[in-house]
């Protein structure tokens, strides 16, 4: 073994450039022996591409690892069974074999890792019991049952996750950038470089994978990366030696967060259609996000948002006191649930499926009709928001469990209380008359009295039952703020996230203008972007007020409409104009009228529903 001076950012490179040369060389050596992948209608690629990609990351990992970094028996075990998943992947991409089959190959890897005495959740002998969770198990059993499931798990979210061009790959680097900003943290120097020696060979990889791909991992590839993920994050200190039940779950499970929440949200759906698990589909969180109008490059770019966010939150929270820690979780938990909620609403089965699935299925439509009945889901979010800023309120006043332990008690009791009565409060403002996806400012007045009417209600509750002893006022005050904050955010959520994907582009459709630049015009622009099944293709808005000529609003332009709408329908080869407001003059309708019989372009009212105008 030679052994470089050199920064781990020089192994990475190292690696980089020796796994462009490989994925060159597989790339060309799978196109010449067959080795194509042909399109196929739930994967997004329309030309045959080379396979086996995964070959380049692994010779590359393992040779990189071998020849330049010093090993010890913990690291060579990992190596040793990755590469057993590597040759496990590699069969079933030549023969296809089948899932179970697939599963004991990936047992028999979990049991190398096991015998060589890596465990997830071993208790540190240094551990301390907690105010709230009691300290982990001690039992060797469990925690070689949460190792195994661990690996397991991790291995085919990844596997699943290799869907669309780039995904895994670079989501894969994001999560070993994050474990690796984790070993540097922990002076873990061994660890460190290896990690950064796999960037270095997943992102010499993503030069030829991402979209347009010109060459997938396969599952040779997949079964690799997973795993030798999954086990290097038994190598972390907070991790194979934690100092508790929280921190041993959650720092992996985030540097892990986006094929870990992939995996169970498809799994679930899948499970609840009637379909198999391992069955493919456009029904992941990527496919989700281009059915929303997304382009496949940019669902991808935005999933690798989501991992890069929750890979930060992985290392502050090893940074965080425990209960700290527990609040900035159960925020993201909050922010996570919304989006699968608003992500199960988007429709990627057929109509004819969902029929078949309630029918065959009792479970799949008592749960579709439950999910009609959102107010129940808002009134378990709002008690979570509540115990939750209630939660927060006490920990920015009165600090950690263990400096005021006496308090934190009277805060235990009083949680149901502020419960039962907050909800009560929300009922009675009607929280639960708006529509979420309607939100706006004036919902925010309601959201106001509920919070207001719920702090009255709990003051005078604990007035009467506890005199108001050991309690702070300062709390309740800053309990009603932060309750406001996630009531009115969480109500807000839909809108929010619908306008933070970028707007669909449809080249295709039929081009219009939108005549009238005010707030009707506006309305009708969302209308049209909310529905891109429409198929139109807003160009511009027109409208005869000189002020807003050349304006701009979300992104198209104003064009002045005195005299120069038909210039400017010849010009951006207008096909249909919309008019969007009553206040126009008869005088103006009858000159747009002739413009559009001169460019034969269509005209239509588009107020409450479009409707065609008469030109008769």
């Amino acid at each position: 073994m030679f052994e470089l001076n050199i920064n781990p950012f020089g192994f990475g490179a190292i690696a980089f450039v020796v796994a462009v040369l490989a994925t060159f060389l597989v790339r060309e050596g799978a196109r010449r022996y067959g080795f194509v992948a042909k399109p196929k209608s739930d994967r997004w690629h329309k030309k045959p591409t080379a396979m086996l990609g995964g070959i380049s990351i692994f010779l590359t990992t393992i040779i990189i690892s071998l020849l330049f970094v010093k090993q010890d028996a913990e690291s060579l075990i990992i190596l040793g069974s990755s590469t057993w998943l590597f040759l496990v992947g590699l069969i079933d991409d030549i023969i296809n074999v089948k899932p179970y089959q697939k599963l004991f190959g990936q047992i028999i890897g979990v049991s190398i890792i096991l015998t060589g005495g890596l465990t997830l959740a071993s208790l540190h002998p240094e551990s301390t019991n907690s105010f709230l969770i009691p300290p982990w198990t001690n039992s060797q059993v469990i925690n070689l049952c949460i190792t195994a499931f661990w690996l397991v798990g991790i291995t085919n979210a990844i596997n699943l996750l290799d869907n669309m061009d780039g995904l895994a790959a670079g989501i894969s680097t994001i999560a070993a950038f994050s474990l690796g900003m984790g070993f540097a943290a922990s002076g873990q120097t061994q660890e460190l470089l290896l990690i950064s020696v796999f960037i270095g060979a997943l992102l010499g990889f993503l030069v030829f994978n991402f979209n347009p791909a010109s060459i997938f991992m396969g599952d040779c590839g997949s079964m690799f990366v997973g795993f030798y993920l999954a086990s290097s994050v038994l190598l972390t200190e907070v991790g194979g030696r934690s100092r508790g039940i929280f921190l041993v779950l959650s720092v992996p499970a985030l540097i892990l967060f986006v094929p870990i929440f992939d995996t169970t949200f498809v799994t679930i759906l899948r499970k609840l259609w009637g379909r198999k698990a391992s069955q493919g589909g456009r029904d992941h969180t990527s496919h989700r996000l281009v059915a929303l109008g997304l382009s496949e490059r940019s669902a991808v770019l935005m999933l690798y948002g989501f991992a890069i966010l929750a890979g930060c939150l992985s290392l502050l929270i090893r940074e965080l006191h425990f209960t700290q820690s527990l609040a900035l979780i159960a925020v993201f938990l909050i922010v996570l649930t919304i989006i699968g909620v608003y992500l199960a609403k988007v429709k990627v089965y057929e109509e004819q499926e969902e029929e078949i699935a309630l029918q065959n299925h009792a479970t799949f439509g008592f749960l579709l009709n439950l999910s009609h009945k959102r107010r129940i889901f808002e009134i378990l979010l709002d008690a979570f928001l509540i115990s939750l800023a209630y939660y927060c309120s006490y920990l920015l006043i009165f600090g950690d469990f263990e400096q005021n332990a006496e308090t934190w008690r009277l805060f235990i009791k009083t949680l149901p209380i502020l419960i039962v009565l907050k909800l009560f409060a929300f009922l009675a403002a009607g929280v639960y008359r708006g529509i979420w996806r309607y939100t706006s400012i004036r919902d925010f007045f309601t959201f106001s009295k509920g919070v207001i009417l719920g702090s009255i209600l709990s003051i005078l509750a604990i007035l009467l039952a506890y005199r108001f002893q050991g309690f702070s006022r300062t709390v309740f005050i800053l309990d009603a703020l932060l309750l406001f904050v996630g009531l009115a955010g969480s109500r807000i959520a839909f809108r929010l996230f619908r306008q933070a994907l970028p707007l669909p582009t449809i080249d295709e459709g039929v081009k219009i203008l939108i005549y009238g630049a005010g707030d009707g015009g506006e309305l009708v622009l969302r209308e049209l972007h909310n529905n891109p099944d429409w198929n139109y293709n807003p160009i511009g808005f027109v409208d005869d007020d000189p002020l807003k000529k050349d304006k701009v609003i979300h992104g198209l332009k104003v064009f002045g409409g005195n005299g120069s709408l038909l210039q400017i329908c010849q010009t951006n080869e207008i096909e249909e104009i919309l008019i969007s407001s009553r206040k126009i003059s008869h005088g103006r309708i009858k000159e747009i009228k002739e413009v559009c019989k001169n460019t034969d372009v269509s005209l239509k009212w588009a107020l409450l529903k479009i409707e065609p105008i008469d030109f008769e």
